[in-house]
């Protein structure tokens, strides 16, 4: 665990953001290796299936994901704060709502998925593929909040690299499952989705054998449980508003999903593959926002302004420079990319086409989410959502179903970083106001 409210503050930061960065670049590469497999092995149908069941997956867990952001930032203020009792009822609050909530999520995934597909108008030829993949994805619901709920407390009491330890072996795991579902028993579809569930389900229960028996503060027994009513509400609060911003940015991708629908399984694949890349790309911004967060809610805990001000300078500084990079790299090496996951020429000129464009942006898009970041860090959730909702809702969206009509799939990939700019716009413009300091956790 990290004290954030000493010390060099840029160096804090970056040492905070590179494991979880390491850790997510090996969550997004067997997300990836996953979709060569499929692409590659099964066909861009299969492909397609699998890249449209992503959208749904994240709608159906965006709130849970958004609350439990909340746990995360009262954590971290109170471990700020040296109150470690409030730490430990707040642990057990999060995992019992997580368990409970993803039980209830997995049970109305199963029952509703042929009907969203379809409420989605997802080609007949592939209702069949993407079914099956969803159903199994969802009945391992509780697995995946278990094990990334862990992973975010360990953070919010500043230790990301126990986590990056467990990603990576789940990444090696859902690998290894992969080749041998897929390639070697020949299980189609499913075998990918069951290499996933597998692969996450293990890395949780080797997460909590580390925790309870060697971790201080975090002692896991289910029977020993107990919910803090006080708590699980101080955390809604904070974590509601970070919800509904998930989940409109996961209705958002739905509703987009649904125009690339209509292109039919050519564009599909393009932007499942393309979609992965993409994800890759945006990793450093997503971390050191996260980063940020914990730093923020430490030193706002610790009642010290100054520092919260420096590490908001910092963030936006080394998040940009990463996400340049990244630029540079998918602009010149778009087309290739893209090949490892398909031979298809059309697939390939598609994706090549949705990498350009949104890559353009990424500057724009690591800004607007330092800035949440920080927002969020201090408990100010409910700017940033209604930011998201506008840009989201009354922009991208509308430009997507507008622009696709005059100059096809391009369209929508333009929409993307529209939004982008319009978010990153009131977002600097609210973060100037000052008004943010006022909303961390009262103690």
């Amino acid at each position: 665990m990290k004290d954030f409210t000493t010390g060099n503050v840029a160096r804090h930061i970056f040492n905070f953001t590179l494991p979880m960065l390491l850790g997510n670049v090996f969550q997004q590469l067997y997300n990836i290796v996953d979709s060569i497999i499929v692409g590659k092995v099964l066909g861009k149908e299969a492909l397609a299936s699998v890249g449209a069941s992503f959208p749904i997956i994240f709608t159906l867990i965006a709130l849970l994901i958004g609350i439990g952001s909340g746990f995360t930032i009262v954590i971290s203020q109170f471990y700020g704060a040296k109150d470690i009792d409030r730490v430990k009822r707040s642990i057990d609050t999060m995992y019992i709502f997580l368990f409970v909530a993803g039980f209830l999520i997995s049970i109305l995934g199963i029952i509703f998925s042929e009907d969203l597909f379809r409420l989605l108008q997802l080609p007949e030829e592939l209702l069949p593929q993407a079914t099956t993949y969803l159903n199994i994805y969802m009945a391992g619901m509780i697995l995946f909040f278990g094990f990334n709920g862990t992973s975010s407390v360990l953070r919010g009491l500043g230790d990301s690299r126990t986590p990056l330890y467990f990603l990576i072996l789940a990444s090696i795991l859902n690998i290894v499952f992969d080749l041998l579902f897929v390639m070697v028993f020949k299980w189609g579809i499913a075998g990918a989705a069951w290499a996933t569930v597998l692969a996450q389900g293990i890395a949780f229960i080797a997460a909590l054998l580390y925790l309870n028996s060697s971790h201080k503060i975090m002692k896991f027994a289910l029977s020993k449980l107990k919910f803090d009513k006080d708590l699980f509400y101080k955390s809604l609060r904070i974590g509601l508003p970070s919800g509904l911003q998930h989940t409109f940015v996961a209705m958002g991708m739905m509703a987009l999903l649904g125009i690339v629908n209509g292109f039919g399984t050519d564009v599909i694949a393009a932007y499942t593959a393309a979609g992965r890349i993409d994800s890759l790309a945006m990793i450093p911004a997503m971390n050191f926002s996260q980063a940020v967060s914990a730093f923020v809610g430490q030193n706002l805990g610790a009642n010290k302004i100054d520092r919260v001000k420096k590490g908001f300078k910092a963030t936006f500084i080394m998040s940009n420079i990463f996400c340049l990079a990244m630029t540079a790299l998918i602009v010149i090496f778009g087309s290739d990319l893209m090949r490892l996951f398909t031979s298809d020429p059309k697939v390939i000129e598609i994706g090549q086409n949705y990498l350009i464009i949104v890559s353009s942006f990424y500057l724009v898009f690591s800004s607007m989410f330092t800035i949440h970041g920080v927002l969020r860090g201090a408990g100010d959730t409910l700017i940033p959502m209604f930011i998201t909702l506008f840009s989201l809702w009354i922009i991208r969206i509308p430009a997507a179903y507008f622009l696709s009509g005059k100059i096809g799939s391009d369209g929508i990939w333009w929409s993307i970083p529209m939004g982008w700019v319009i978010g990153m716009s009131f977002s600097y413009i609210y973060y100037q106001t000052g008004k943010w300091k006022t909303k961390a956790v009262t103690m």
